[in-house]
């Protein structure tokens, strides 16, 4: 019998690999929705897109270069550099409510040093960063070999901080020394340097830095386990002390970095700059990218996106004419709404649910 007699005389469906590509695509763009929604930041990133969107087509002011400016290095930077170090902290179950102080002190340091004492810019800036180390490491002296509460203990150097914010300033504002004002541009002072990006372009590098850290290093791998299962992480041999003082130093660190970042690119060193606001802000990016409040989770990604959406709600309220008042409205709401979420999926999680 010949092969056409064999054949049959009508096959049904499509023929082989007519549609292989389109339901491959298909599968593909499935399974990447589905591994981006499981993602911790997958919502916040959606607010932030469609918010950006919103304020762009509704105000012809919004994408702009002096708002983008104002929004990204005036706004955001500090909120990211800030939300940094607290998603340290918080996930390995600690908290820094000094930071914003920390903020205010640093640039009066480098401004003392500088016009009184004849220290070089350079070297200034550093000492006023090394200040800030100091600060997380007396704050994580209180807290993990004194046993406080972090809450309480950086609590209480907020207000020695601010004390002495107000006592060697006499609570008035100084202007940047004549001899940092070249500095300016490294910080984002566009009146120096013709050119505002520096302080987000500080903001994007050490996001990517300390994401690498976190999620591809010892560090981020004892940070998380300190926060998750404190017991266990000491069983298996970790320094909990160890890895509390870095994440508190960091912070300190960064906290005096925003400050010195905010007195260049406003031009002044305001005793009213940082305090709780920044810190707040700092903690509720961190909370609505993710962080969990109780430790073992959280990302520096989310952080970042966290305080982009906190930036964005600010600027663009205040670009399309709508009072700030009930813009802390949503703030908490979205702060309460991102805390219960986290508490549900911690415990879906211990369910053994997906």
């Amino acid at each position: 019998m010949s092969d056409t007699a064999e054949r049959p005389a009508f096959v049904t469906g499509p023929p082989p690999g007519s549609h292989s590509a389109g339901n491959g695509l298909w599968r593909s763009l499935r399974r990447g929705a589905g591994a981006f929604l499981r993602q911790r930041e997958a919502t916040v990133f959606t607010v932030v897109v469609a918010l950006f969107l919103y304020f762009t087509v509704d105000s012809s002011n919004f994408f702009t270069h002096a708002n983008m400016d104002n929004l990204l290095s005036g706004v955001a930077a500090p909120y990211i550099l800030l939300a940094i170090g607290e998603v340290l902290l918080l996930i390995c179950g600690e908290i820094d409510l000094s930071v914003g102080f920390t903020v205010t002190l640093a640039p009066f340091l480098m401004f003392f040093l500088i016009s009184y004492d004849g220290v070089p810019v350079i070297l200034a800036i550093i000492i006023a960063l090394i200040f800030g180390l100091v600060v997380g490491l007396v704050n994580a002296f209180l807290t993990v070999t004194l046993r406080l509460p972090s809450f309480i203990a950086t609590l209480g150097t907020s207000f020695v901080l601010y004390g002495l914010v107000l006592t060697t300033s006499h609570a008035e504002p100084v202007s940047i020394p004549t001899s940092a004002e070249h500095i300016g541009k490294f910080f984002g002072n566009e009146t120096t340097s013709g050119w505002g990006w520096s302080a987000i372009i500080w903001a994007v590098l050490l996001v990517v830095i300390f994401q690498v850290v976190l999620t591809r290093t010892r560090w981020g791998l004892h940070t998380v386990a300190v926060g998750g299962n404190l017991l266990g992480a000491r069983e298996a041999g970790i320094s909990v002390a160890r890895i509390k003082y870095g994440n508190f130093m960091i912070t300190g660190m960064l906290g005096a970095l925003v400050g010195i970042q905010i007195a260049f690119y406003d031009n002044t060193i305001d005793p009213s700059a940082g305090g709780y606001n920044y810190m707040f802000y700092a903690v509720a990016a961190a909370v609505l990218g993710g962080t969990a409040m109780l430790g073992g989770a959280g990302t520096i990604v989310g952080g970042f996106l966290g305080a982009l959406l906190l930036a964005i709600f600010t600027d663009g309220f205040a670009i399309i004419g709508v009072s700030a008042n009930p813009l802390f409205i949503v703030f908490g709401l979205g702060i309460l709404v991102a805390m219960i979420a986290n508490v549900q999926l911690g415990r879906i999680r211990e369910a053994g649910g997906h």
